[in-house]
């Protein structure tokens, strides 16, 4: 009987073994391209830039034209008397108009400067979008993480739950002791408490995929095969395409926003000047009875820039500051985001070469190790301590070899967020 109950527990062990993990939810309802598109097309924020930068624009043609023109209506030299506009021969009805033209090429300097930041609210758009996909990805990873994990543990479940109740069933009819009925039932109730955690991550993980692509019954993930990302390309041309990162151009077009400002502090020395066209008309005769001639009269205003030690100056000087700020500005995100790069290019190897060993070793080792305690324990060379340690041990190693291929792929994608997409 003793070896009876042995083999029921061999053989229900040997079924697990060669059985592969069930899947949940074959139907794909959602892939990662799905999530992608949804959360790009919903989010507030690409469009948001795109509206900035568009505005800016529309604004850089309004900054490079001259200003309105004034138009101008008087009386002139009227009599306080009578107010008879024919009796004095300099009382003049005047309709001018005044024109003004401001300094050197400030105006197309200033065009130009309002499209560099336009060019760089484009940048940011680009990096929203990036940083959506991003997030998505890490969201979408984690979910699928945490619904494998679900079903890897759920896959074990029959095992320990027949387990328990055949140590019970052979412990009542003396066949077991009762320390392995009570190891049985606590290996049992540890699954659950493994699976309550897993199920809350993965409502968690749940909620912020929602938050990109919102929740719906039709919204599920399949936990077969591991969602793919975009390759990395060529390991040697990241760092050259981090250069084209969307904030470092962003801060790129900042440093020509700021040159241009100190262009436009140097157009400040010259003058700015206005022309006013006027035209008067009188009434009444001249003493020869001759009809009074209408006048015409052009004047240039022109400003003096001499004081120039308190305002052009001052203003030139603090524009070259700003261009340098905003050159060590960029200067500075470069080598936070190529340390960032380094880093995740570093843990991505690494992550790869921990999934390789889990492939070529661990998990294959881990495998051998239950069968080979399957064997003992039906030749009575190990008890049934070692057999259950052997098949936690092999549910433990599949969950880390999930864990680290999830990891690896988040890392991707954060790496992708920082040198963009192979073309």
């Amino acid at each position: 009987m003793f070896h009876r109950c042995r083999r029921e527990i061999a053989s229900l062990l040997a079924a697990i073994c060669l059985s592969s993990p069930v899947l949940a939810g074959s139907d794909q309802h959602l892939t990662l391209a799905d999530a992608e598109r949804i959360a790009l097309g919903a989010d507030p924020g690409v469009a948001r830039f795109r509206a900035l930068a568009d505005g800016l624009r529309e604004r850089a043609v309004a900054d490079a034209q001259l200003p309105d023109p004034k138009l101008k209506l008087g009386l002139m030299n009227f009599p306080t008397d009578t107010f008879n506009r024919t009796q004095e021969p300099m009382t003049q009805v005047q309709i001018g108009a005044v024109q003004a033209f401001p300094r050197g090429d400030s105006l197309a300097l200033s065009g130009q400067r309002t499209r560099a930041l336009s060019e760089a609210e484009q940048a940011q758009s680009e990096n929203r979008r990036r940083t959506v996909l991003r997030q998505v990805r890490m969201s979408f990873l984690d979910v699928y993480l945490q619904l494998r994990s679900l079903a890897i543990v759920r896959d074990s479940h029959p095992f320990f739950t027949q387990l328990a109740e055949i140590t019970r069933r052979h412990y009542a009819a003396g066949r077991h002791n009762q320390q392995d009925v009570i190891r049985a039932q606590l290996e049992l109730s540890r699954l659950g408490d493994r699976e309550t955690a897993v199920e809350a991550k993965y409502r968690v993980a749940r909620a912020e995929l929602a938050k990109w692509v919102g929740e719906g019954p039709s919204r599920q993930i399949s936990t077969g095969r591991p969602p793919a990302l975009p390759g990395l390309g060529e390991a040697g041309e990241l760092e050259s395409r981090l250069a084209t990162h969307p904030l470092l151009e962003a801060e790129q077009a900042r440093i020509d926003a700021s040159r241009l400002k100190v262009e436009l502090a140097r157009e400040a020395y010259k003058p700015a000047w206005a022309l006013d066209v006027t035209y008067g008309l009188r009434g009444g005769q001249n003493p020869n009875g001759d009809n009074r001639p209408d006048f015409l009269s052009a004047m240039v205003m022109v400003d003096l820039p001499i004081f120039r030690n308190k305002r052009q100056d001052r203003r030139l000087a603090a524009s070259q500051q700003d261009a340098s700020a905003a050159l060590l500005s960029r200067d500075d995100r470069y080598r936070e985001l190529l340390q960032m790069l380094q880093e995740k290019r570093a843990r991505w190897e690494l992550l790869g070469e921990r999934m390789s060993l889990y492939e070529s070793a661990l998990l294959p080792q881990a495998r051998q190790n239950t069968q080979a305690s399957l064997k003992a324990y039906q030749s009575d060379a190990t008890d049934f301590t070692t057999l259950m340690r052997a098949q936690i041990m092999e549910l433990e190693v599949q969950l880390d070899a999930l864990r680290i291929r999830v990891d690896q792929a988040k890392t991707q994608a954060g790496i992708l967020y920082l040198v963009g997409e192979p073309r």
